[in-house]
């Protein structure tokens, strides 16, 4: 794995024990309530120590999930981290110093886990004490390690908690300017998934604040549920970008849109909308115009870096759990310095986004969803069960996967091949957005479905061999069987499949198998494949008449053909003049074989595109396949 695959891996780590947070805040404001003059004092204590508590063991999160997501959740590492972080925690606190394990802590101990799980979880010992070999050998070397650790930290504790309050201050003194950055830079790390890797620096590391009871805690986000006034100026100013300028570029698509998708962009970006403002899941918007308008990217990530440094003179300090939506605004508005003034100040910045947005999407012709016929996003949650086969086809099969996961918003993969992803097939089935990072690396950014995404293709990846799946037979429009101008393939007596507008006079085979029948006419033909389907291409309707005029067969019966040959080449005005209509169904004809079935958007196709069409193959008794 070259580096960018390393860091967006660690990205995805950094965030897994963040997801913990929300219930820290919850029980922080439920303590805030007037539980004493209900005559419930210990209610209001419990709670705010239940809030309190996830932050004092935030480092043993961070150990452990940082250890589980470099490894693909391997439990021995995430056991090994956690052992190692009660060693850590055991040793300093038996030092006269007074110390407390950090997050930064957390980190180190959880990557080191996992790469000593990789390098010795298969290790062999002599045979007399190959007990602690294999997956035990990882929690003893991560303890020694963890031991060793504490040693030093004992010896350097005192110069690294004073350059860790230094650095906060250095930071501080950059004033508004250093803000600005830190929401500059986030907002373009986020195109390659890689913001946690500085948020978490600010968020968790940088800065210290003293407890009255002596424990000091580091890092803007635990400093603001700890009370301290002066923490959240890395926070507040995200709030406006998520709740009022993320949804106004969503509206300004909208209205931009022509008039016959707009009912559709207005209902899939009203989500998107809706999403960023209540939970500041970005991804599906930015990804929107990312590709398509860079350069518009680079003038949202100024402006969300301005809007942070607009806030901080304000004086306004605010904080959140997750991310700047509405939900976190609403639970943590309590802890804020004039938080109520994000409300106000949002309003006008997404005014100033909206028009700019929609200035800029007319005045440079900008290919936003909805202006084009090939739009990004999609309404298909629906269908995840059904579509994740085809995804996973479209990245080039389970073959050509060599690791998969799914943070929030995007699945992050390494591949085999990169070469194998058809981009314009992920995007038909609802990505926003596809980013290589080198090395296989890849990310595909399906927003807020991409877990439920992932495990709806290990299912399939589990379940595949009883899968058939089918490629685009023409170029052209698909479309739904019940459509084509012929009551027989419309009423699937011939069978069930689905149909083609071709645009172009070439028929390729749509799966491996075997040429059973060229009819003399040569206008449609028969292939098996060797799951045993029967699948007949007809090109057009009433096509037949024309006795092979304007039709040119390339195979005869008894061939082995492969998805993508060329099968037929034929005369597009002859076939048109000729025939009732140029709607060319692919149906299989024993479809009593077939449990289940499960297509691709009905949308214009490239002559072999995978994959357009995909079934289940019901199992005979015993078990067996047909």
């Amino acid at each position: 794995m070259n580096m960018m695959g390393h860091l967006q891996q660690l990205g995805r780590s950094l965030m897994l024990p963040t997801i913990v947070l929300p219930g820290a805040a919850v029980f922080l404001s439920l303590s805030a309530l007037p539980w004493a003059s209900m005559g419930l004092p210990s209610v209001q204590t419990h709670l705010h120590t239940a809030g309190m508590a996830l932050f004092t063991f935030l480092p043993y999160l961070f150990a452990f999930g940082v250890a589980m997501g470099m490894t693909s959740n391997a439990g021995a590492a995430g056991l090994a981290a956690l052992a190692g972080m009660f060693i850590y925690t055991g040793i300093i606190n038996a030092s006269h110093y007074e110390l407390e394990p950090t997050v930064f802590t957390g980190v180190i101990i959880g990557l080191f886990a996992s790469i000593f799980n990789e390098k010795f979880k298969s290790i062999k010992l002599p045979e007399y004490i190959q007990f602690f070999g294999g997956p035990r050998f990882v929690p003893l070397i991560v303890s020694l390690f963890s031991a060793l650790w504490a040693m030093i930290m004992v010896q350097i504790a005192p110069a690294l908690h004073n350059s860790l309050i230094a650095l906060g201050d250095i930071v501080s003194s950059g004033g508004g300017f250093g803000v600005f950055l830190f929401g500059f830079v986030l907002r373009i790390l986020v195109v390659f998934g890689l913001h946690h890797l500085v948020s978490h620096v600010f968020w968790f590391q940088v800065g210290g604040y003293t407890l009255p009871n002596g424990q000091v805690v580091f890092g803007d986000l635990p400093r603001f549920f700890a009370g301290d006034p002066t923490a959240g100026a890395f926070m507040a100013g995200l709030y406006p970008t998520m709740m009022f300028a993320l949804p106004a570029i969503a509206f300004a698509i909208i209205d931009e849109a022509r008039e016959d998708l707009k009912p559709k962009i207005r209902k899939t970006f009203l989500v998107a909308a809706l999403s960023s403002f209540l939970t500041g899941v970005t991804e599906p918007i930015e990804f929107a115009f990312l590709f398509v308008a860079p350069y518009l990217f680079i003038v949202h990530a100024l402006l969300s870096g301005l809007m942070m440094w607009f806030t901080y003179e304000l004086g306004i300090r605010d904080g959140f759990s997750f991310s700047a939506g509405a939900l976190d605004f609403l639970v943590n508005e309590h802890l804020a310095t004039k938080g109520w003034l994000l409300i106000p100040i949002g309003i006008v910045f997404g005014l100033i986004y909206y028009v700019l947005f929609r200035w800029a999407i007319r005045r440079f012709q900008i290919p936003t969803p909805g202006r084009e016929e090939g739009s990004q996003l999609d309404e298909w949650a629906g269908d995840i069960p059904y579509r994740a086969p085809l995804i996973l086809e479209a990245i080039g099969g389970k073959e050509n996967i060599v690791q998969m996961e799914a943070c929030i918003t995007r699945l992050r993969l390494k591949v085999s091949n990169e070469r194998l992803i058809d981009i314009d097939s992920l995007k038909a089935l609802g990505a926003a957005g596809v980013i290589r990072l080198g090395g296989g690396n890849v990310q595909i950014v399906f927003g807020t479905y991409s877990e439920l995404i992932r495990e709806e293709m290990d299912k399939a990846i589990r379940r595949d061999q009883s899968r058939v799946l089918f490629n685009a037979p023409v170029q052209g429009r698909m479309m739904p069987l019940t459509e084509v101008p012929d009551p027989i393939f419309a009423g699937k007596l011939v069978g069930d499949g689905v149909a083609f507008m071709p645009e172009r006079g070439e028929l390729v085979a749509p799966v491996g198998g075997k040429v059973i029948h060229v009819y003399p006419s040569m206008h449609a033909v028969g292939i098996r494949t060797p799951e045993g389907l029967d699948v007949l291409l007809h090109i057009g309707i009433d096509t037949s008449q024309l006795k092979g005029k304007g039709f040119k067969a390339l195979v005869k019966e008894g061939d082995a053909v492969v998805p993508g040959q060329l099968l037929i080449t034929f005369d597009l005005n002859t076939v048109r003049k000729g025939g009732k209509s140029l709607a060319t169904p692919m149906v299989i004809t024993n479809s009593e074989r077939v449990s289940s079935w499960s297509f691709a958007p009905f949308k214009t196709v490239k002559r072999g595109q995978a994959s357009v069409m995909s079934v289940v193959l019901k199992e005979r008794s015993g078990g067996e396949k047909p």
